[in-house]
């Protein structure tokens, strides 16, 4: 039930992050792709995060 009232707040969808889409940002910060990259989070949330929310 929490997880339903959790997903319906995501700005992306409506719903949870997938376990495949963590595995493309991980496979991201591994490749070369993000050798550029520094001193950042990289949420993977669909926008979650973001909201201003209680919980």
């Amino acid at each position: 039930k929490h997880l339903k009232k959790v997903a319906g707040k995501v700005p992306l969808g409506k719903r949870l992050t997938t376990p495949a889409e963590v595995a493309a940002a991980i496979v991201y910060l591994l490749s070369e792709r993000s050798s550029h990259t520094t001193g950042q989070f990289l949420f993977v949330d669909g926008g979650y995060t973001h909201l201003d929310r209680a919980l």
